[in-house]
């Protein structure tokens, strides 16, 4: 189940990916600006951002697994869109689309492999999860390099949307998980403790279990923050590659490529040693993305403000994407940690969007913007600062987690969840089907 979830991830970023390296044809053939074009990439984050919260919420009302098929089907149809398109209007309308596709995808992803393993693997399994981003960028980005000199530009786009619905489809084989009824929710559940319906939380009640951990609030924002540096370095490193190197598409998506591969590797590595520490002290399992972020932000601003092209820049752009990616995982397994099971899709769905209006939707446009004035290579230089901040919200977080974490599990004990395996603590027990 897991496995496929990331392969259906990954097919998602190939597709959202892939356009960067159409970047310079698209800049040929339409005449667009850098900002047009990073609006092409910023535009799903939107959209992810507007429709991730109502559909997460459905999402843990209606089923996972029903969910995630469907979102996969929808982004999928966009990207054969994408490759129909007949000018910008209509190639950034599909876009739009892909986004509202991915937007139920991550939450309800999440939940349902937060409820298949234990609190204390839980960002160990969400990076694994997170790191289809990255895996499936590496390969948008190669694929994308490589295919657009031999078939163009719209066969590039359109290539894995076919992939991406069969995927869909064959996830609905996957069980879902229940959660308990409990007293507030007016469910019955069975003498011996096993629930007889699904709990059905209303809007208000959602709302107030969302926003009472002070830890994911903390959580959104440093996620956001560090997401602007992610998205940007993601969409722009081929093109700089292209400019100031002076490399071919193909070329310049294989060193690209290195960059983000190093992402996907420190998202679990990371991820891992998050839920080691955190296991002999919670706090430290925010201090792993607090530190990392602070290192990438140094890596990259000494990269592009101190350097210029060439081997040892790269060498340091290279170095800073392995810390890059320590918050993708983790951030949402303790936004998890400190929420009430029966809203954990709509929770990570709260950070799908404050982590794509914050910060996936700003990088791309923003650096558009930047580098249209003054430059790309500055506009790179200036980008890592975000995750200085980001660095900051990750180690105030840090200082609540423990609280907020204890709060979770004085619930578990408190004997309004008898059915305990909601909550993902038991090992090797996967959840009750749906009926």
């Amino acid at each position: 189940m897991a496995m496929m979830a990331v392969a259906l991830g990954a097919t998602d970023y190939i597709d959202r990916q892939i356009i960067v390296s159409t970047f310079p044809y698209l800049k040929k053939e339409w005449g667009l600006s850098d900002t047009a074009l990073g609006a092409l990439v910023s535009t799903v984050s939107i959209t992810m951002a507007v429709c991730a919260l109502p559909i997460a919420w459905l999402a843990d009302r209606w089923g996972r697994v029903r969910s995630i098929a469907a979102m996969g089907g929808v982004w999928s149809l966009a990207t054969l869109w994408s490759a129909v398109s007949g000018n910008y209007a209509q190639l950034f309308a599909a876009r739009s689309l892909l986004g509202v596709g991915e937007a139920g995808y991550g939450p309800a992803g999440a939940a349902l492999l937060s409820a298949y393993f234990p609190q204390r693997l839980r960002a160990t399994v969400l990076s694994v999860f997170q790191a289809a981003a990255p895996l499936g960028s590496v390969l948008g980005v190669v694929l994308g390099g490589v295919m657009i000199g031999r078939f163009g530009w719209r066969v590039t786009l359109g290539a894995f949307g076919a992939p991406g619905l069969l995927l869909a489809v064959l996830f609905l084989k996957v069980r879902d998980y229940r959660v308990p009824a409990t007293p507030d929710t007016g469910a019955g559940a069975s003498a011996g403790g096993s629930p007889t319906a699904e709990a059905r939380p209303t809007l208000g009640t959602t709302l107030r279990e969302l926003y009472q951990a002070r830890t994911a609030m903390w959580c959104y924002l440093g996620g956001a923050l560090n997401l602007v540096v992610l998205s940007t370095l993601y969409t722009w490193l081929p093109t700089y590659l292209n400019r100031a190197y002076g490399l071919s598409s193909a070329a310049s998506g294989a060193k690209a490529a290195l960059v983000i591969l190093a992402g996907a590797v420190g998202a679990v590595a990371l991820g891992h040693l998050a839920d080691r520490l955190g296991g002999t002290s919670p706090r430290r399992k925010l201090v792993v993305p607090a530190v990392m972020a602070a290192a990438t932000w140094i890596l990259l601003t000494a990269a592009f403000g101190a350097l210029r092209p060439g081997s040892a820049q790269f060498a340091l752009v290279v170095a800073a994407g392995f810390p890059l990616a320590a918050a993708l995982g983790t951030a949402p397994a303790v936004v998890v940690d400190v929420v009430h099971p029966r809203v954990r899709a709509t929770a990570v769905g709260m950070v799908v969007v404050v982590q794509n209006l914050l910060g996936l939707a700003v990088g791309p446009v923003l650096t558009g913007l930047i580098s249209d004035a003054f430059g790309l290579r500055t506009a790179l230089a200036v980008m890592p600062l975000f995750c200085a901040i980001a660095a900051v919200a990750f180690w105030r977080g840090a200082r609540t987690y423990a609280n907020d974490l204890a709060a979770v599990r004085r619930w578990q004990r408190s004997g309004n969840a008898p059915h305990q395996r909601a909550l993902g603590i038991p090992d090797g027990q996967p959840p009750q089907a749906d009926a």
